[in-house]
């Protein structure tokens, strides 16, 4: 049986075309999810896809944590459903305080829009199992709102308990703590970083590379093996 990756749409999504089409061609069933529907639809993974929802009003994702969809993700995702929060979507992950930290306004105050090499830190993720530790990559950022920031004790407690992702390379593109790209949570099934995997799935599209179709696979080996 196909294992179903749910993409959700909110009011200002992007990207949302893009993520479906790469759980198709990682080999998943890819389903389309609203945010005003709470029912997942039996939706084996979800990813919340990048853009500006609700146009970043009062903070990016502040709004959208609250759409009805979220209700069902955030108990879904306590229960250990995968959530893949790429760009917007791992800004609405810390919102619902699924991951922890914040996203604020870029250091340099201007939008970014650039392929970004990564290094992956943890390779043990729902997400990132077909990656190695320490292996780098290539994909997509684009962001206004990337800048991650935590308390020390939070960032301390990421790096001592393997949850930073993936950190950034050749430079901090938007002044994140520690040059961090992306966090895990402490079971791993929930994921979120800010540059975009789903642009980087194919070689005739985007930046030409597919390094970011090991997300999807990743995720489709984790429930084949569950």
């Amino acid at each position: 049986m196909t294992s179903r990756i749910g993409v959700v749409t909110f009011p200002g999504t992007l990207d949302d075309r893009d993520a479906l089409r790469a759980a198709r061609l990682a080999g998943a069933e890819p389903v389309p999810l609203w945010h005003r529907d709470k029912d997942l639809h039996q939706v084996d993974a979800v990813v919340l896809a990048g853009g500006f929802s609700y146009g970043d009003y009062l903070r990016a994702g502040a709004i959208s944590r609250f759409s009805p969809v979220m209700e069902t993700v955030i108990e879904q995702a306590k229960a250990g459903l995968p959530v893949l929060g790429i760009c917007n979507g791992f800004q609405i992950l810390t919102e619902a305080h699924l991951l922890p930290g914040a996203m604020l306004q870029n250091d340099h105050l201007h939008f970014v829009c650039r392929e970004q090499r990564l290094r992956v830190e943890n390779a043990a993720t729902a997400w990132t199992a077909d990656f190695a530790q320490g292996q780098e990559i290539s994909i997509p950022l684009k962001n206004m709102d990337g800048r991650y920031v935590a308390d020390e004790r939070t960032l301390d407690e990421l790096e001592a308990e393997g949850r930073v992702a993936f950190r950034y390379l050749d430079g901090n593109p938007n002044g994140s703590l520690r040059d961090i790209a992306g966090i895990t949570n402490a079971a791993g099934n929930v994921v979120g970083l800010m540059p975009h995997p789903e642009h980087a799935v194919e070689p005739l599209i985007g930046t030409g590379g597919t390094d970011g179709l090991g997300f999807f696979t990743s995720i489709l080996k984790k429930l084949v093996s569950a």
